[in-house]
């Protein structure tokens, strides 16, 4: 039974885009949306000057500026959509804004829209590294209760 709507996580990396590929050439559905999680730019200078020690940043974006972030984000999505087009799937775009984690943000949006399958990259780190720094794709199979389809790096 060919699935009826995947959701393809997006960030820009080659392994996303390997993702992309590999859902355009192997999986039966040709419906996807791409999406793109980001982190408010505030959030971000918090979290990172809160690791570093430093103080917090006075900065605070005012309602005539969008956030870069959000504005980068925009701009990874449509570069996915167009790969995902090339690749054969009808595709439609969301940028999700990221509350808590980027994964959490995959799996409510998948759950939201009610996907068949959830479509993401890796990094492909393996050994102590891959013990130390769990990645995005591996939460999203932990914790989401759809099928997920994760696409390992190019071997080179």
């Amino acid at each position: 039974m060919p699935a009826g709507l995947m959701l393809i996580a997006y960030d820009g990396s080659d392994n996303s885009k390997r993702a992309v590929q590999c859902a355009g050439r192997f999986l039966a559905s040709n419906r996807a949306v791409l999406v793109t999680v980001w982190e408010p730019m505030v959030r971000q200078a918090a979290r990172m000057s809160g690791l570093s020690g430093v103080m917090q940043p006075e900065w605070v974006p005012d309602e005539e500026t969008e956030d870069v972030a959000f504005s980068d984000a925009k701009v990874t999505n449509a570069e996915g959509i167009e790969l995902a087009e090339a690749a054969g799937l009808t595709t439609q775009g969301r940028t999700i804004e990221c509350t808590s984690t980027i994964w959490t943000a995959i799996v409510e949006t998948a759950d939201e829209l009610g996907v068949d399958i959830i479509v993401t990259g890796t990094r492909g780190t393996t050994g102590l590294r891959s013990l130390l720094q769990s990645s995005v794709a591996d939460h999203v199979l932990r914790h989401s209760h759809r099928p997920v389809l994760i696409v390992p790096p190019c071997g080179r």
